[in-house]
């Protein structure tokens, strides 16, 4: 079956209207808890690659300017509705490839890659573009699954891989070969519960040091 990429799937197009029902509601709690964790500055420049329908956007405090950025234009019209439903006047959305940002050379202070480094088909130039467009000293947030280390989870879940695939995501990502590959400076790597299946990576974007 072809692989394909995750806005050219129903999941990401024509479910686009179910998408806050089933998924929003799920991944909201963690996305508020990280970004609240965070405690974002007065004035700072966010963007966030594969931001969908906008599930984590009323976690945003309003002191920031976001940019929120999807391939899929079904997705990003639910987020537009939002954005003005709530009148997030810090909140803007646009059409663009995470893996070729049109955005200069240090433009933001935080990049937020929430569920997207699986849905992609190269998470490490999706780093490497996030590095290139966040400020030095920057942050670069990552919530994902990662295969799990257990030979039997891990089996198992590799194995679900061509089905995943088929709906616009990867299985098969591992975390300590994705942080060695894309040579992010990982400050903090933690779980957002003990039963929880997604982990939360925070790197500072040293772009003079030997992690570029």
């Amino acid at each position: 079956m072809r692989e394909v990429e995750a806005h050219e799937s129903k999941l990401y197009s024509d479910l686009a209207p179910l998408y806050d029902k089933t998924f929003g509601k799920i991944f909201y709690s963690r996305l508020r808890s990280v970004i609240e964790a965070l405690d974002i500055p007065r004035g700072t420049r966010v963007l966030e690659v594969g931001a969908g329908t906008g599930t984590s956007f009323p976690a945003y405090p309003r002191h920031c300017e976001v940019v929120g950025i999807d391939l899929a234009p079904d997705m990003l019209a639910r987020a537009q509705d939002k954005i003005l439903e709530n009148e997030w006047n810090h909140i803007r959305v646009q059409e663009m490839n995470a893996l070729d940002l049109k955005f200069p050379d240090n433009s933001f202070d935080y990049v937020m890659a929430f569920h997207v480094v699986t849905v992609v088909p190269d998470p490490v130039k999706l780093v490497k573009e996030a590095k290139r467009v966040c400020k030095p000293g920057g942050k670069i947030v990552v919530v994902n699954h990662f295969t799990s280390t257990s030979p039997v989870l891990g089996f198992l879940t590799e194995a679900l891989d061509p089905v995943t695939r088929y709906l616009g995501w990867s299985t098969k990502l591992k975390m300590k070969p994705f942080i060695e590959e894309t040579r992010l400076k990982i400050d903090e790597v933690y779980k957002l519960s003990k039963l929880s299946l997604h982990s939360v990576l925070i790197g500072t974007n040293d772009k003079h040091g030997r992690y570029q």
